[in-house]
């Protein structure tokens, strides 16, 4: 059981690095269409709150690593708090109520934007970093990131429908 759930976080985060280079290719924005966060929504809903921390910790730093995106400062700190907590409380909210998959995305994408925002004033504040100005940041955040936060409510619920519908075919694939 732990194997399989290590393998398909591995696989999320393996999609969380390839959507990016992907939509880019394509000339398609990442900060406009968010393409790294619905594989760590995914990940959340299926494998949990622990598998979804981790892989929204993991994937923007072996992205940063691996192609430059997201920059190293001041970029990938805010993503990495984000993600993490965009894959907890969906995983925590799949797992431990019976809460609409709707009401629990929306929940997860408010409390990793506030956990960005969190970042971005202790980044400006306790770092020094003066071009970071916390509202400017969060306005900028929603307002460039909407088409993606539109596409993640429209297609994650689905997405999940099917893949849960999937697996209870196959009674072995079960992660809880």
């Amino acid at each position: 059981m732990q194997t399989r759930k290590m393998v398909t976080a591995g696989f999320f985060i393996a999609l969380g690095v390839i959507f990016p280079i992907l939509f880019h290719m394509v000339n398609m924005g990442g900060a406009v269409f968010l393409p790294m966060h619905i594989p760590v929504l995914l990940a959340g809903f299926i494998l949990g709150g622990k598998y979804g921390f981790i892989v929204g910790l993991l994937t923007p730093a072996l992205s940063s690593l691996l192609t430059g995106m997201p920059p190293l400062m001041p970029i990938l700190p805010i993503m990495t708090i984000e993600l993490s907590l965009y894959g907890l409380v969906a995983g925590i909210l799949s797992e431990k109520t019976n809460i609409n998959n709707i009401f629990s995305l929306l929940a997860a994408m408010i409390c990793g934007r506030v956990g960005g925002l969190i970042t971005v004033y202790c980044m400006a504040n306790l770092l020094d970093i003066v071009k970071l100005q916390p509202m400017i940041w969060i306005k900028g955040a929603i307002t460039t990131g909407l088409p993606g936060m539109v596409i993640q409510i429209i297609f994650i619920p689905g997405l999940l429908h099917m893949l849960k519908h999937a697996m209870k075919r196959d009674i072995s694939y079960s992660f809880k």
